[in-house]
């Protein structure tokens, strides 16, 4: 199975978009996107269609904002769908977006200093054109780069997120498919054990079962990232638990891996009810989506690093609180 076609196209499509100026990227994304190409991005840009709003309401006005943007891709793959029986094709993109923050971005004063934006992208191919996008994006990390608290202090770590420790997650030579398929079992199996919250074992049991022990859950700003089984139990899926009631069940648009690499996003993956305080806040009691994506490195039989994108800034506007409204009228420290 080989996904060459797709990729080139992806990776084609990444060198003309950064090297463009601001004012070709519409027409640039109008070539590679179907009219009726749906996109959806995190709060405060939700589900956008077609290379117009595309263009207009987030690249546009993020390139104008970053100058000199440099794309620094940690990971790249591409595989099947799962969810929809293995028939659609789509290409993963996951790193940082750098420049120098020169102009406001969403209300956030710049600062004139590099500046990191965490993303993960995946993007669906058909008949060489773009049909749908999920680009899952870390705006509350950008926030504190730029001065700015838009949460109490985390339970975990946050720092410029690096790529897998084994330096080997750009794909561009397509991987044996027995790779990816032991990726995604190791995913499904984690998924079965963790995703309803009801094995009945201790947490740090049930991780044993999928994950290694010096795991790395690179979570996003606002929780941070945490180191082994013991820690990421303690740090914030522990504390995460004892905060939320009513889970619902894991849906997944997009559910895929090749190599040691794999991976999944919803819109959203499950909803959940707060009734104990989450991130330093006051329980609401009111249910919430969680949009995330998720990517994974495998060793073995066992899942070892994983790469997590939340939409905390919709999570929080669901609970009656816009951090980036109330952040973006606070003068940086």
């Amino acid at each position: 199975m080989s996904f060459q076609e797709e990729k080139q196209f992806v990776r084609d499509l990444y060198t003309i978009l950064d090297g463009t100026s601001p004012d070709r990227i519409g027409s640039i994304l109008s070539e590679v996107m179907t009219p009726d190409a749906l996109w959806r991005g995190f709060h405060p840009f939700g589900e956008l269609t077609g290379s117009d709003a595309l263009a207009e309401k987030f690249w546009t006005p993020l390139r104008l904002s970053l100058t000199q943007m440099q794309r620094r891709q940690d990971v790249f793959f591409a595989g099947r769908n799962e969810m929809d029986g293995f028939t659609g094709t789509w290409v993963v993109s996951m790193g940082h977006l750098m420049g120098l923050f020169d102009r406001p971005w969403l209300g956030i004063a710049p600062t004139g200093k590099m500046t990191f934006l965490r993303y993960c992208e995946f993007n669906k191919v058909e008949n060489g054109r773009i049909v749908e996008t999920a680009m899952y994006f870390d705006i509350p990390h950008l926030m504190m780069q730029a001065g700015l608290n838009p949460f109490p202090p985390q339970t975990a770590a946050h720092l410029v997120q690096p790529g897998p420790l084994t330096h080997d997650g750009l794909l561009y030579d397509d991987a044996p498919e027995a790779e990816g398929q032991a990726t995604l079992a190791a995913i499904n199996a984690m998924i079965g054990d963790l995703g309803t919250w009801q094995s009945g074992l201790s947490i740090e049991d049930e991780l044993t079962q999928t994950w290694h022990d010096d795991m790395i859950w690179w979570g996003p700003a606002g929780i941070g990232a945490t180191y082994t089984i013991e820690r990421y139990a303690k740090q914030h899926s522990g504390p995460f638990r004892a905060s939320f009631t009513d889970r619902s069940k894991t849906k997944h648009i997009c559910r895929m891996a090749e190599g040691h690499y794999g991976g999944f996003f919803g819109w959203p993956n499950f909803t959940a009810r707060p009734t104990g305080g989450f991130m330093g806040m006051p329980a609401t009691d009111k249910a919430g989506e969680f949009r995330v994506i998720d990517i994974y490195r495998r060793e073995g039989d066992k899942l070892v690093e994983n790469w997590i994108f939340i939409d905390l800034l919709h999570f929080w506007k669901q609970q009656g609180v816009d951090i980036l409204g109330r952040m973006a009228e606070v003068p940086r420290t």
